[in-house]
């Protein structure tokens, strides 16, 4: 294995490589190797939202966020169609990135819930068709980042159309030269037939569709902050196969609240500059966590840092661990309760057809 095939590993696979080295010296070779790919990607990742923030504006750096999400990923992952229904696919997710999030925060909580439904549905139907290649958690994730750090002004929102405009045409450069060459045989009218209740696909799409939208209008009708950390939680622990989500719900409950406490020792042990910081260390720790429980945990520094400045130290804490344990709780009741419901309602209809 290259050097340069060594940094495109994951966490996981650049762990094993380390772990089945054969003595210290190639164990340390590749522990080096490793840690150069964690700086690597930690510079180019805050030059880049850096660079949005710049030229975007402060309050659009998370565009640049989302953007960076897709980049990186859709550089290897597909939507498994053809070249040009796949093209089009991005085009239509970057529109619903531009006007979504924004029109669901015009019209409050009941009329908010109805335009995520149908935004998150469409994201989740033309681009997570695939379902092994877990589209949703950069896709779908995006719109509810957006949709979470929402920006006031016209000024302020038409840059934010220009930064998602040129973030969907890098976008698509970047999907053609990694896909170019692929051959698919199912196109979008494909997709559309393929859509069936009784599917795993389908049920999963609609139901983490509804999951979130309405786990995301209970807690803004309290009047609560930071409704998309629930909503998130929703989106990660429902994944179509159920051992999957129990996984998700084991790691990320016991990661959120071991990130808040270790935010309030960081909080109380470092000056009031770690805040500046904390996206950073979280993203290094990000970087060296092979479990999604560990990640869990460092991934909520930097939510809780930005959150403090805006409901305060123990409004950010008590929120994100509590967001994240009721949303997952909510995202697995929700999707078996579905099911049942689904199962109901074809059962139903089969008995009356009969008769």
């Amino acid at each position: 294995m290259t050097f340069y095939q060594e940094l495109q590993l994951n966490q996981a696979g650049s762990k094993a490589v380390i772990k089945n080295a054969a003595g210290r010296r190639e164990k340390l070779h590749h522990t080096c190797i490793y840690m150069c790919k964690i700086a690597i990607t930690m510079i180019f990742c805050m030059c880049f939202v850096m660079l949005y923030g710049k030229v975007f504006g402060d309050e659009n750096s998370i565009v640049g966020v989302v953007v960076l999400l897709f980049l990186m990923i859709f550089k290897n992952a597909d939507f498994g169609i053809c070249m040009r229904h796949s093209l089009e696919v991005i085009g239509v997710v970057f529109a619903i990135m531009m006007f979504g999030p924004r029109a669901a925060n015009f019209f409050g909580p009941f009329g908010g819930m109805l335009v995520n439904i149908g935004c998150i549905f469409v994201l989740a139907f033309l681009s997570c068709h695939n379902i092994l290649m877990s589209n949703h958690s950069t896709v779908v994730l995006g719109y509810l980042l957006l949709y979470g750090y929402d920006v006031n002004g016209t000024k302020a929102f038409s840059m934010r159309l220009l930064g998602l405009l040129i973030g969907g045409i890098l976008t698509a450069v970047v999907f053609y030269r990694g896909h170019k060459n692929r051959v698919y045989k199912r196109d979008l009218d494909r997709i559309f037939k393929e859509f069936n209740i009784h599917s795993s696909r389908t049920r999963w799409q609609l139901a983490m569709t509804f999951g979130v939208a309405t786990m995301m209008f209970f807690v803004e009708i309290f009047k609560l902050p930071r409704s998309m950390w629930a909503g998130i939680a929703v989106m990660s622990v429902m994944l179509p196969f159920e051992k999957d989500s129990k996984i998700r719900s084991q790691g990320r409950i016991p990661g959120n609240i071991f990130g808040g406490i270790l935010f309030l020792v960081l909080y109380m042990l470092l000056p009031p500059s770690f805040l500046s910081y904390a996206g950073i260390i979280g993203g290094i720790g990000v970087g060296l966590s092979a479990t999604y429980g560990w990640q869990s945990v460092f991934n909520s520094l930097g939510a809780m840092a930005v959150a403090t400045g805006v409901i305060g130290l123990e409004g950010a804490i008590i929120f994100r661990i509590v967001h994240n344990i009721c949303g997952s709780i909510y995202g697995q009741v929700f999707y078996k309760g579905f099911h049942r419901f689904i199962d109901l309602f074809a059962g139903e209809r089969k008995k009356a057809a009969a008769q």
